[in-house]
């Protein structure tokens, strides 16, 4: 690492300098600002540091100059102590840190380091936002139907504005994967990104983790704490799955939307907020209107812009480079390809988890598979047998051949999974009393 040291105490300078090259630190000494800045100019150095009081320029002046050239450069200000003023002056201004004489070789060394990983800290922290920006940008997503290629244009759109949105859809259909997507593609990118899944946290918690409280609020608030709200000032709140919000927070919720304040639990002073909101749920939030369970004027103030997400049995196109997609994300170092047979059987299913299923399939497949051809002895079983609409039934029948009490348990096995283990429901699919399935499952040893 190379230092400039700027200062115009010749044997303070010697002794600063002595001590950075013992612990490998190259070192630059000059004795005024002009002479500082020039060798700045000529040279790269990854920290300067630099007294207040110099002979020509002061150390703020220098300060200013290189963070015109250099805004990351870490710049450590030394100062009397009769004029911290001016170090704090310094550090309002762009420095890093500040010493104050007389200091030794702990106090610098610690300054140094804790400027340097501040420094990493950020970088890593430009670096997380730029890969956040390029993994969620529109061209990356995977659309090849033709809608959501429309669902994309509208969101492209939606982006560059303020207007709150509403997104549809069943459960593993992506409506987070957008909700990020409307982030960090809008003018709020650098800004909090916060989620806030309002059925995991229990009702009597959800208001004080959306609005936060004032110490004494309740029992347990032992000090005053910030709401996601606040947490996403000039950002943007994901509020997920919010047909299960309380109907006592719509209302407070509502007031957030249309007046951009509230008050914490407690609290008795109004506080404003800029907060972009982005909403959605799997419910269908017009039954729960008519039910009285969701506020109309919310679910109005919610949908400014509504994006109905489908699920993926109507958009199968997406199915091979969806697959394509998630073979190259979890088979690491491995070339992963699908016969036609095996696709097919992917494309037949009927995905009542969506996305998030035929994630976990491709997942599993890849984990368990033994060659990177995957073929359909590599498929789940449950795969293979699928109901479809209209009342069809459709099989895909394995070239190798299946026997009769194989199809049979298959048969049963799918039946259960769609009713969720429920005997009688899987029973009235199934067209047989609920006794036969029982004697059948038992003999087919299925549990």
């Amino acid at each position: 690492m190379k230092i400039l040291l700027i200062d115009d105490d010749l044997n303070l300078g010697k002794v600063i300098s002595y001590q950075l090259k013992q612990q490998g630190y190259q070192v630059d000494t000059l004795l005024n600002g002009t002479d500082g800045l020039k060798k700045f100019k000529s040279n790269r150095y990854d920290v300067i540091i630099s007294d207040i009081q110099l002979p020509d320029l002061s150390g703020i002046e220098v300060l200013q100059e290189v963070r015109r050239l250099d805004p990351n450069i870490i710049f450590i200000v030394i100062t009397a102590f009769g004029s911290v003023e001016n170090a704090v002056e310094a550090c309002k201004i762009g420095a890093n840190d500040y010493l104050t004489k007389p200091f030794g070789k702990e106090q610098l060394l610690f300054a140094l380091q804790k400027a340097v990983r501040l420094q990493q800290l950020q970088d890593e922290n430009i670096t997380l936002k730029h890969e956040l920006t390029d993994k969620f940008k529109f061209n990356n997503m995977i659309a090849e139907s033709g809608i959501m290629q429309e669902i994309l244009r509208i969101t492209h759109r939606v982006a560059q504005s303020d207007a709150s949105v509403l997104i549809l859809g069943e459960s593993g259909t992506g409506k987070a994967l957008i909700a990020r997507a409307i982030h960090y593609n809008s003018p709020r990118r650098d800004k909090p990104f916060i989620v806030v899944n309002c059925p995991s946290i229990p009702a009597n918690l959800l208001e004080s983790e959306l609005f936060g409280h004032v110490r004494g609020a309740f029992t347990g608030a032992i000090q005053d704490r910030t709401g996601k709200f606040e947490q996403a000032d000039r950002g943007t709140i994901f509020l997920d799955e919010i047909g299960d919000l309380h109907e006592d927070l719509q209302a407070k919720l509502l007031r957030v939307l249309q007046e951009k304040e509230f008050e914490r639990i407690g609290g008795d002073k109004p506080v404003k907020v800029d907060v972009r909101v982005i909403a959605a749920t799997h419910q269908d939030l017009q039954k729960l209107m008519q039910e009285k369970k969701f506020r109309e004027d919310l679910f109005y103030r919610l949908s400014v812009v509504p994006i109905q997400l489908p699920p993926l049995r109507e958009r199968k196109e997406d199915i091979p480079f969806l697959v394509d997609f998630f073979l190259k994300k979890y088979g690491k170092n491995r070339s992963f390809t699908l016969t036609p047979e095996a696709l097919k059987v992917l494309m037949n299913y009927h995905w009542p988890g969506n996305v998030r299923e035929l994630e976990n399939i491709i997942e599993r497949i890849t984990a368990l598979s033994e060659s990177e051809i995957i073929t359909l002895k590599d498929i789940p079983d449950f795969l293979k047998m699928n109901v479809v609409h209209q009342g069809a039934f459709q099989f895909s029948f394995p070239p190798e051949g299946i026997g009769l009490d194989e199809a049979e348990a298959l048969l049963i096995k799918k039946a259960l999974q769609i009713t969720q283990g429920n005997q009688s429901k899987a029973a009235r699919l199934l067209k047989i009393p609920r006794h036969v399935l029982l004697y059948r499952m038992k003999k087919l040893n299925i549990e």
